[in-house]
């Protein structure tokens, strides 16, 4: 396994390899969700490229910035004992020269301006900026990412279509913990107590896919009573909504494939989480 710090050594050891590439980005401080990610990279690509940058761009707050945890070395180590076979960890000023202020942004209006959007401003310019960037420096095939952040792939997929982006956009279902908890690095900011609450959102949209499935389609009082039972098991409800999986419009009665987004807080961690529902 290769690590390179500049986007001058990371397009040498590109042209190394086959074609044939796989991009997982990430922020570091890799869990078993980011190593799903580059197993499925393996399978579709000869070759896997891992970014591991913390983008200052997509923090709403600086404390959130500076209190993302950092485990480079043990993330080294993951991704050696996983057969990558290219790293890429380029410092701040690589990815944004001159001044942050007046750097090039990529926006993906409409559906990054709704849930995270809405509850994070700016957070998704920083998403779809350094992805844009990242697919442009690396050049790959195909780029992984988790659905977990299902709204991010949204937007993703359609950057890539709007800008005609020669690269397929592959979302990989999202790995949880044995009691659901979708798995996250914001998970290290919970306390015991708190890890304890936190699968509340889990079993919030497992039990509004249940109703669903069972013929419920009062989408306001599905959303109304997971609100309140996550805010009953002790969380701080951010939003929680169902939507149509292609595009996170409003559902029509007779939709089929749907999508339930929600998000909470709790103490500092944020939790996001959603599942997919087929009728």
């Amino acid at each position: 396994m290769k690590r390179v710090e500049s986007i001058a050594q990371l397009r040498q050891a590109v042209s190394c390899l086959s074609s044939n590439l796989a991009l997982v980005p990430t922020m570091g401080n890799l869990h078993e969700g980011h190593l799903a990610l580059v197993r499925r990279a393996r399978e579709l690509a000869g070759h896997v490229v891992v970014s591991i940058f913390v983008n200052p761009l997509q923090f709403d707050r600086k404390q959130d910035l500076q209190a993302y945890p950092r485990t480079l070395d043990r993330d080294l180590e993951l991704l050696r004992e996983e057969g990558v076979d290219l790293v890429f960890t380029p410092p701040e000023t690589a990815v944004y020269p001159g001044s942050m202020a007046v750097h090039t942004r990529v926006e993906v209006p409409g559906v990054s301006d709704v849930f995270c959007g809405q509850s994070r401003p700016g957070h998704f310019v920083g998403v779809s900026t350094i992805v844009c960037k990242l697919l442009n420096m690396v050049q790959p095939r195909i780029a992984v990412f988790g659905k977990k952040d299902f709204q991010q792939l949204l937007i993703i997929k359609r950057m890539v279509e709007d800008l005609a982006m020669p690269v397929d956009i592959v979302g990989v279902d999202t790995v949880r913990e044995p009691d659901g908890l979708a798995m996250s690095s914001r998970n290290n900011y919970l306390d015991t107590q708190q890890r304890q609450i936190a699968p509340a959102l889990y079993h919030a949209l497992k039990n509004t896919v249940d109703a669903l499935k069972q013929g419920a389609r009062d989408f306001p009082a599905l959303e109304h009573a997971a609100l309140e039972q996550m805010a009953s098991a002790g969380l701080q409800p951010d939003y929680f909504h169902i939507c149509r999986a292609d595009d996170l419009g409003k559902p029509e009665q007779n939709e089929r494939k749907l999508v339930i987004l929600g998000a909470a807080f709790l103490g500092m961690a944020r939790l996001i989480d959603n599942l997919e529902v087929h009728l």
